[in-house]
């Protein structure tokens, strides 16, 4: 699940308008577009563009701070799974029973950084996470689908909200914070970000159990736990609460989370199967050969480009991530606590059924399951509606329930309807932005995917198992999310998506939001007549409140390393593979780097006074950073109109530094160098 945040004036800057690339982004994420990147951008690029899969250099995310690897290319088709430098849990996910979330706040600079580094050592990366879960999987599929007891692990992951950030580095994190990046999303923070995420009434920070600490007693940290033994979990929360009190610090909330018992296993609260689409990732998950854009076994899982849930690998559309170099190797990461009204959600389901009976718009013997199954998008056991749609059928061993699952054919909602809460956040084949046209293809929204990493929390309610399992008791769901970019995905879902009563857009009457953890809306019940398409109105309520919110972000190793003694590079990286387009500006604040629309690139100051050009008269078309370090002013036809001369070094990195430097250094050799002196 994911749920329903206008934001303070960003930083200022001096002289003209800067069209940031993360505000290009934005403003495509604007109304009709529905959030799409122009895929013209995939398609245009030039024959001689950087060759699809993960970019050289990806795998090993950094070996230090200041020098990500930039290894060749290698044999291994799945690179990402050999990572020892990004945090388990983006791409492998912990996928534990039992897990406990710290929020953490730190007095003083100098012993949160010595806490960081006796942490440093237990915090788990891609590499072990992956290993582990290949193994576990593999045993339970020997031991006919029961989890082998002796195999237990506890994971760590560790995550900095912008507080903790300036804390540990004792400086700004970002050098510029663009209006409607990223950088300017994170800096502000979920609280101040509420209302245009639908965080009001009942949801606003006033009630918030975390994340909206005044400044003196802000969320710096977020620490993550995960264990299959809840008693090993116990001892470890335990071990990292005194731990952290040596250094002075605060546990502003603690959150535990667990899997449901029983029946509900696999299930959130309402009763419903959780966590069944999960994006595939390229370089992480084996492909099917049989088409080489699936997941092998998951036929309806499509694989996307890892720059979409790690800075600095491939993206869709090869879009810049306009970063500091920190971020690289790193993930966004969106911690909300979603609580859920069970009954109340229910009771509504029953009203509406019974509305829609009466209009003759559902079946007279139909169950309340029936339409909740609608809303949801899937029967409780986690087969999708639209395969399905006249009683529930259970996944058969091994089945992928989504493997045939495509909207495309069912514009109107007949089958699955266009409010469902898994349709509303992945529209999959079936999203059609003016009605009569043809829906857009499931590639065009592999930019707005999130890696889910959600648990419940609370007792099931069930009245009958007596104290604690009433409607008094809280429960919902932890809902924690990574992503590259936080606006373009987590933001653009939630906001422009989910919350969002015409989308799809342009319909009459307007779909609605979504009813499942959506603000109060009115939402339109489509059914085939006579006449084509009938709608009936429902009304629905809002049954999930967000009682908790905080925007982090999960740095690599080598970073957290080198906060450990306050270092930060700030600098804005270009990273390899990436392609710079007319207008596209890179800030790293008192400079920027553009390519022009007379096609040349250049050097602004903060003044936009150009301080460097590549003297092309007009002939670059973009620019691409390549695998083997050069950057490249390509013609329209693919051919260089301008490069570094810097071919031959795979580790290189392009930086734009805030002092006003573009480089590309190999380690601490510079290569090439362009600036206002």
């Amino acid at each position: 699940m994911a749920s329903a945040p206008l934001p303070p004036p960003g930083c200022p800057h001096a002289g003209p308008a800067r069209r940031s690339v993360a505000k290009a982004a934005a403003l495509a994420a604007a109304g009709i577009t529905a959030g799409l990147t122009p895929t013209a951008w995939a398609a245009s690029a030039p024959a001689g563009a950087v060759a699809a899969g993960v970019p050289a250099g990806v795998a090993e995310t950094a070996r230090t701070a200041a020098e990500p690897a930039r290894a060749a290319a290698v044999e291994d088709p799945l690179p990402l799974r050999t990572d020892r430098h990004s945090q388990g849990d983006i791409l492998a996910g912990f996928r534990k029973d039992h897990a406990c979330l710290l929020f953490l706040h730190f007095r003083d600079a100098g012993q949160a950084r010595q806490w960081l580094a006796r942490l440093l050592p237990s915090i788990s990366t891609t590499e072990e996470v992956a290993r582990f879960n290949q193994a576990f999987s593999k045993a339970r599929r020997r031991a006919g689908g029961i989890d082998p007891e002796s195999m237990s692990r506890l994971w760590t992951g560790l995550s900095l909200t912008h507080p903790g950030l300036r804390l540990f580095a004792g400086k700004e994190p970002f050098p510029a914070a663009p209006p409607g990046s990223s950088a300017e999303a994170f800096t502000q923070g979920a609280a101040a970000r509420a209302q245009q995420l639908g965080d009001t009434g009942t949801s606003a920070p006033q009630s918030w159990l975390f994340g909206a600490e005044e400044p003196g007693r802000a969320v710096h940290a977020v620490l993550t736990l995960a264990a299959d033994d809840p008693e090993h979990l116990a001892t470890a929360v335990a071990g990292h609460r005194d731990g952290a009190g040596r250094a002075g610090a605060t546990v502003l909330f603690r959150q535990d989370g667990g899997t449901l018992p029983g029946d509900l296993r696999g299930h959130e609260h309402f009763g419903f199967a959780d966590c069944i689409s999960q994006p595939g990732v390229r370089g992480f998950d084996e492909p099917d050969p049989a088409t080489g854009s699936t997941v092998l076994g998951k036929p309806g899982t499509r694989l996307i480009p890892a720059g979409e849930f790690v800075v600095g690998a491939e993206r869709v559309g090869q879009r810049p991530t306009a970063l500091p170099a920190w971020a690289t190797g790193g993930a966004f990461q969106v911690v909300r606590r979603l609580a859920q009204d069970v009954p109340g959600w229910w009771a509504q389901v029953a009203l509406r059924l019974a509305e829609l009976q009466r209009a003759g718009s559902a079946p007279a013997d139909a169950g309340r399951e029936w339409l909740g199954a609608r809303l949801m998008g899937r029967w409780p056991g986690g087969m999708p509606v639209a395969l399905c749609p006249a009683a529930e059928r259970l996944p058969r061993p091994g089945e992928d329930p989504d493997a045939t699952l495509d909207y495309s054919a069912d514009p109107d909602g007949w089958k699955m309807p266009l409010f469902a809460h898994i349709r509303k956040g992945n529209p999959r084949g079936g999203l059609v932005l003016t009605p009569g046209r043809p829906p857009l293809a499931q590639a065009e929204l592999d930019g707005r995917r999130l890696m889910r990493r959600g648990i419940p929390y609370g007792p099931v309610y069930d009245p009958d198992l007596g104290a604690g399992h009433g409607p008094e008791a809280s429960r919902g769901l932890l809902f924690v999310c990574h992503q590259a970019d936080l606006v373009g995905q987590f933001e653009l879902v939630a906001s422009k998506w989910l919350n969002e009563q015409d989308f799809p857009p342009g319909r009459n009457p307007r779909t609605g939001a979504d009813p499942v953890v959506g603000p109060d809306s009115p939402c339109a019940f489509e059914t085939s007549s006579q006449s084509g398409s009938r709608a009936d109105t429902l009304y629905f309520g809002r049954y999930v409140r967000t009682e908790g919110s905080v925007y982090a972000f999960s740095p690599s190793l080598p970073v957290l390393r080198a906060l450990t003694t306050g270092e930060l590079d700030d600098s804005i990286e270009f990273h390899a593979g990436s392609v710079l387009r007319p207008g596209d500006v890179l800030d790293a604040g008192k400079v920027r780097l553009t390519l022009e629309s007379a096609g040349e690139l250049a050097l602004l100051d903060d003044q936009g006074r150009r301080t460097w050009h590549t003297a092309t008269g007009g002939a670059g078309h973009d620019a691409v950073f390549t695998p083997d370090g050069e950057l490249v002013l390509r013609t329209a036809e693919g051919r260089p109109a301008w490069s570094s001369g810097t071919t031959g070094h795979p580790r290189a990195r392009l930086l734009l530094r805030p002092a006003g430097e573009l480089t590309i250094v190999e380690g601490d050799r510079v290569l090439w160098k362009a600036s206002a002196s």
